[in-house]
């Protein structure tokens, strides 16, 4: 799996915003394919038109419940570091745990 790196911190994409999960609302698609996909980091952290986020994904996730990507953020999670997706009313966040079976970054 590509992961977006830099300066030994891995780019974690999330919605932070209520509403809408991105990765928790769309359990059809592997979760780690949808947080660390880096062509979805470069627009998130690069795009001013947020119709861009929204092509890509459509594109790329034909099935995805697409209400979460109005606010998407990257949160630079340090490399090897375990966390999850944490999610309440649409608010995602990221929990970074000390134990077994969470996503490494």
């Amino acid at each position: 799996m590509d992961k977006v790196i830099r300066d030994g911190h891995v780019a974690v994409v999330y919605s932070p915003g209520h509403g809408a999960g991105w990765s928790t609302w769309n359990q059809e698609y592997s979760t780690a394919e949808l947080i660390f996909d880096p062509g979805l980091v470069d627009l998130v952290l690069t795009s001013k038109e947020q119709e861009e986020i929204v092509v890509y994904a459509t594109l790329k996730w034909p099935d995805a419940c697409l209400l979460g990507l109005s606010d998407l953020d990257v949160k630079w999670v340090p490399e090897g570091t375990k966390f999850q997706i944490g999610e309440y009313d649409g608010h995602e966040s990221v929990i970074v745990f000390d134990e077994e079976d969470w996503f490494i970054a």
